[in-house]
C-alpha cells in the first residue's frame, strides 16, 4: 500500500470512555479547587504565619555583690539547679575579719552606753543628795531668821546686848549663803543630768551606726556564698577556682527552661486581626517540624526598630517605607515529653489563627 493511501489515525477523544474520564477528572479538579478556595476563604486567609520566631527564656545572670577570690565552685556546665542551691563560694576570710572588727567597735559603743547610763543614775543620786542638803539649809535659814529677828527685838528693848543680836544676824547671813549655795548645787546637778543624757544619746547614735556596719559586714560575709535565685540550668559559665572576681561581674547564667516562651516577629500588616488569647501552632526546627500548641500572650509596646541600639531616623534624607515587625509573645503548651528539651534560642515557625478575632469583622 502506498503512503498516500494510508488510513487516517483515530482521535482518542472520539472514544466515549476517554471523554468520560476527562470530564470526571475535570470535575474532580474543579471540586478540589472549590474545596481549597472555600477553605482559604473561610479559614486559610485568617492564618498569619512567620518564620521569624525564636524560643526565649528569662535567664538570670549570676554576679557577685562583693569582690574576692573564688574558693569553691559547686556546679558544672549545663547542670540543673533548684532555687537556693549553692553555686560558688568566695574566700570569706577578709570579710570575717571585717565583721570581727565591726563587732568589737559595737561592743565598745555598748560599753559607752552602759557607762553613760551609770553616770546618769549616779547624777540622779547626787541630785537627791543636793536636794536633801538644800532642805537642811532651808530649815537652818528659817531658824536663823527667827533668832535674828528675836534678838534684834530684845536688843532694842534692852534685854539683850547688841553683840548677841549681831551674832544672831551673822548666823542668819551664813545660813542664807549656805541655802543659796545648796540651791545652786541642786540646779547644777539637774543640768548635769541633761548633759549626761545628751552624751548618752550620742553614744546610742554611734552604737546604731556601728551596728549598721556590723549588719553590712554580716551581709557581705553571707554574700560570699552565692546561691541560685531560681530553678533552671547552668549556662555560659566562665568562672574558675582561684579567679579574682569583681562585684557585678557576670560569672554564669541560670536559664529557667520550665518557663520558656516564644517571641514571633510578625509584620505590622499581619496584626489587624491578631488578639491576645488566640490559638497558634508552633513548629520547632530542632524537632523536625513537630507542632506544639500555643496561645498569643502579649504584644510588644513598640516595633523592633524602636528598641534597636541605633533606631532609624526617617525624618532625614530620602525615605523608603519599610514594613516594620512587632514582637509578639506566645505562651507554649509544652507536652510532658518535651519538657526540658526546648532550649532558648531555637528557631520556629509560628501560625496564629485569627479566624475569630474579638471586635473584628466576621
Amino acid at each position: 500500500m502506498s503512503e498516500g493511501s494510508a488510513a487516517p489515525r483515530s482521535n482518542p477523544l472520539a472514544r466515549p470512555g476517554v471523554r468520560a474520564a476527562l470530564i470526571l477528572a475535570g470535575l474532580g479538579v474543579l471540586v478540589f479547587l472549590l474545596f481549597v478556595g472555600i477553605g482559604w476563604w473561610t479559614h486559610g486567609r485568617f492564618l498569619q504565619e512567620t518564620d521569624d520566631a525564636y524560643l526565649q527564656a528569662d535567664a538570670v545572670a549570676v554576679a557577685p555583690k562583693i569582690q574576692g577570690y573564688v574558693e569553691q565552685i559547686y556546679v558544672r556546665d549545663n547542670q540543673a539547679v533548684a532555687a537556693g542551691d549553692p553555686l560558688l563560694k568566695i574566700d570569706p576570710n577578709t570579710y570575717k575579719a571585717s565583721m570581727a572588727q565591726e563587732i568589737g567597735a559595737a561592743d565598745a559603743e555598748k560599753a559607752s552606753v552602759i557607762a553613760a547610763q551609770a553616770q546618769i543614775a549616779q547624777q540622779r543620786e547626787a541630785v537627791v543628795q543636793a536636794g536633801a542638803q538644800l532642805k537642811g539649809a532651808q530649815a537652818t535659814l528659817a531658824y536663823a531668821l527667827g533668832e535674828a529677828q528675836r534678838y534684834k527685838r530684845l536688843a532694842a528693848e534692852g534685854v539683850e546686848t547688841q553683840d548677841r543680836a549681831a551674832q544672831a544676824q551673822n548666823a542668819y547671813d551664813q545660813a542664807l549663803a549656805t541655802e543659796r549655795s545648796d540651791a545652786a548645787a541642786v540646779a547644777v546637778a539637774q543640768k548635769n543630768i541633761a548633759t549626761l543624757g545628751a552624751q548618752l544619746g550620742q553614744s546610742k547614735a554611734r552604737l546604731a551606726g556601728v551596728q549598721a556596719q556590723v549588719d553590712a559586714a554580716q551581709i557581705n560575709l553571707g554574700d560570699t556564698l552565692m546561691k541560685a535565685g531560681i530553678s533552671g540550668r547552668i549556662g555560659d559559665k566562665t568562672v574558675q577556682i582561684g579567679q579574682f572576681v569583681q562585684a557585678g561581674t557576670r560569672l554564669m547564667s541560670v536559664v529557667p527552661l520550665e518557663g520558656i516562651y516564644l517571641v514571633a516577629n510578625f509584620k505590622e500588616t499581619q496584626l489587624a486581626r491578631m488578639r491576645i488569647g488566640q490559638p497558634a501552632s508552633v513548629k520547632i526546627d530542632a524537632l523536625g517540624g513537630r507542632e506544639i500548641d500555643a496561645v498569643v500572650d502579649s504584644f510588644s509596646p513598640g516595633t523592633g526598630a524602636t528598641f534597636a541600639l541605633l533606631p532609624p531616623q526617617n525624618a532625614t534624607g530620602n525615605f523608603t517605607k519599610i514594613v516594620q515587625r512587632v514582637p509578639v509573645r506566645l505562651r507554649l503548651k509544652i507536652p510532658n515529653d518535651l519538657k526540658g528539651r526546648l532550649l532558648s534560642g531555637l528557631s520556629a515557625t509560628v501560625t496564629v489563627d485569627t479566624t475569630h478575632a474579638p471586635g473584628a469583622p466576621a
